[in-house]
């Protein structure tokens, strides 16, 4: 990283950290104004708020590391994550060793194929090969009970929790010309984006919401909401235009493209908590549920942010 690009990613991060240290302190006051009345709502939003806390430094770090260890740290996320989808659905014996497969070959090789730029295999690795490997290994057992739905649940977690997620990485190997920013500023843009439109979406449902989205599916997501966290998010994408190779208005589009991807995404993994029976994912991070729970939004968006720039912008 240039010194000037070096210098522009610090101020990026002191900006961000002194919006969450006035999140922070916001928060504090409305805690102790409820002191008598603890508020759910409150609470919920003070550990939304740490979570960013904890989501800034640990992505600073992997920054200033450099590539190696932002490859490293998504594997990781990946390994939480595939963990917490897995765990929450039943597993039988012959499962052992596809699953075995699953996370000591195919996440750390998925991620070698990302740090070594393969994308003809890193692209088809698991939507293809992967996919066929995981009946063939479950047959080892011969358990034939629920083996369709048994060989699914693993595929697809991978799919998500894995695959999908590489994408943010892998952001960093595309060849974009004219753009003489660093390629980790647009895995940075994205997730602060798709995120932000997460907690933006919360926030205005809790001051506006009405009109639930999908009752069912998730109760706490409104209409009001929906529109005010991707409006206020994508206004935020536009502002940080300077860490992509897009304009103003093409940054607008490519936000709007990925909260809304973001939203079916957490909809989505929703739908499967809901068909669990369970309300988060894992408890990973003190009060506010699984790895899952916070990357649900970019498991859909990466993907097709990657591409984007990919088809559109290599």
């Amino acid at each position: 990283m240039s010194p000037e690009n070096l210098q522009q990613t610090y101020w990026f991060f002191a900006i961000f950290a002194g919006i969450l240290v006035f999140a922070s302190s916001v928060g504090f006051v409305l805690k102790q104004r409820s002191k008598d009345q603890p508020s759910a709502v409150i609470e919920n939003l003070n550990a939304r708020i740490n979570a960013w806390w904890i989501m800034l430094i640990v992505i600073g770090a992997a920054v200033l590391i450099g590539k190696v260890a932002f490859i490293v740290l998504f594997g990781i996320i990946s390994l939480f994550a595939l963990r917490e989808f897995i765990s929450l659905l039943p597993t039988r014996r012959g499962d052992y060793f596809p699953l075995l497969i699953a996370f000591y070959f195919v996440i750390p090789y998925q991620y070698y194929l990302v740090y070594i730029d393969w994308y003809g295999l890193y692209s088809i690795f698991i939507p293809l090969y992967v996919f066929l490997l995981i009946p063939i290994a479950s047959l080892k057992q011969e358990d034939t009970t629920h083996f369709l739905e048994r060989s699914a649940k693993i595929q697809w977690g991978l799919m998500v929790t894995v695959f999908c997620i590489s994408h943010v990485p892998a952001l960093l190997n595309l060849k974009l010309p004219g753009f003489q920013g660093e390629k980790i500023w647009l895995a940075i843009w994205l997730i602060m984006v798709v995120q932000a439109s997460d907690v933006l979406q919360y926030v205005c449902g809790k001051l506006f919401g009405k009109h639930k989205v999908a009752p069912l599916l998730s109760p706490s997501k409104t209409v009001e909401g929906l529109l005010g966290g991707i409006i206020l998010a994508t206004a935020l994408g536009v502002s940080m235009a300077w860490l992509t190779p897009f304009n103003y208005w093409q940054a607008a589009l490519i936000g709007l493209i990925v909260c809304i991807f973001g939203f079916f995404g957490g909809l989505v993994m929703s739908a499967i908590k809901r068909d669990r029976g369970v309300k988060d994912w894992g408890q990973l991070i003190h009060g506010h549920g699984g790895m899952l729970d916070r990357i649900d939004s970019i498991c859909f968006s990466a993907p097709i942010f990657f591409h984007i720039l990919r088809y559109w912008w290599s």
